[in-house]
C-alpha cells in the first residue's frame, strides 16, 4: 500500500529524533528528515533518480522544500548530481564500501583503545544493560519499548572522548555506513556473531585492556565489511525512485 501524499510527512519512523518544543522544525527540515528516512529504509531505492516534482506530490509540499532537502542530501554524500542536473541516490559500490570500512577500522579501533582507558563505570554498566536488552528484544520484540534505539558503536566512539573521531564517525560517515548496512540485509547468523563480538569488546574494556579492545574492534569491523561485500545486491540501472510501502 502506498502512503497517501497528505499523510506522508506525518508517517515518520518511531526512532527519528523529535524536534524540541523550544524550536519547531521548518518545512524544509521536515522534508529532509522524511527523505533521509525513506532512503535509509530503502523506500527510495539505491541508484534511484530523484524526481523533485514526484516527491513533492508524494509529500504534499511544493518543490522548494524538496529541492532544499535534495541539496542537503547531496552535501552528506547520499545523493549525487549527474548530467542535466539529475539527482540520484548513491548506488552500492564495493570499492566505496572497502574504503569506508578501512577508515572505520582505523578510527573506531583507536576510539575503542581510548575508550578502554577513559570510559566510566557508569557508562560501562549502561552499555551492558543495553546489550542485555538487545538480547531480550531478539527473543521477544516486545521486550524493547517502541522508539528506543541502541547503537553500540556510537556509544564506544563517544566514550573515547576524542572530539575529532566522534565528529568523523558520528556525522556523515555514520549515515553512509548505516545505509550500507540497510542495503546489505540482515542475516541471523551475522547478527548473532556481532552480538557475541560486542560482548567480547565490552569485556576487554571493562578489564581496561586497550590493546585487546582495539584488536577486537578492528576484527569486528573487518568481519562486518566482509559480510556486507558478500551479501551486497547489485541495483539495476534506472531503478524506480519510489518503492511501494508495505
Amino acid at each position: 500500500m502506498t502512503v497517501p501524499a497528505s499523510s506522508a510527512l506525518n508517517d515518520r519512523s518511531e526512532t527519528e529524533p523529535v524536534a524540541s518544543p523550544a524550536r519547531a522544525e521548518t518545512l524544509g527540515e521536515q522534508v529532509f528528515a522524511r527523505l533521509l528516512d525513506m532512503i535509509l529504509n530503502c523506500e527510495i531505492a539505491p541508484g534511484a533518480v530523484l524526481n523533485e516534482q514526484a516527491l513533492a506530490t508524494r509529500l504534499n509540499v511544493s518543490r522548494g522544500p524538496v529541492r532544499e532537502a535534495v541539496r542537503r542530501l547531496q552535501g552528506i554524500q547520499l545523493v549525487t548530481r549527474e548530467a542535466q542536473m539529475r539527482a540520484r541516490v548513491i548506488s552500492l559500490d564495493a570499492g566505496a564500501i572497502v574504503d569506508l570500512f578501512h577508515m572505520r577500522e582505523a578510527l573506531e579501533g583507536y576510539a575503542c583503545r581510548l575508550a578502554a582507558e577513559r570510559i566510566t563505570e557508569a557508562e560501562l554498566s549502561s552499555i551492558e544493560q543495553q546489550l542485555e536488552a538487545t538480547r531480550r528484544a531478539s527473543l521477544d520484540p516486545a521486550a524493547r519499548p517502541a522508539g528506543t534505539a541502541f547503537d553500540f558503536h556510537t556509544l564506544i566512539v563517544q566514550a573515547s572522548g576524542n572530539a575529532r573521531i566522534i565528529d568523523a564517525l558520528c556525522g556523515d560517515l555514520y549515515l553512509l555506513l548505516k545505509l550500507y548496512r540497510k542495503w546489505s540485509g540482515t542475516v541471523t547468523e551475522r547478527k548473532s556473531a556481532a552480538y557475541d563480538e560486542h560482548w567480547q569488546i565490552l569485556r576487554a574494556m571493562r578489564a581496561r585492556d586497550p590493546d585487546l579492545a582495539e584488536s577486537l574492534m578492528r576484527s569486528h569491523v573487518r568481519r562486518a565489511r566482509e559480510h556486507i561485500i558478500q551479501t551486497m545486491p547489485t541495483p539495476a540501472p534506472d531503478t524506480p525512485a519510489l518503492r511501494p510501502v508495505p
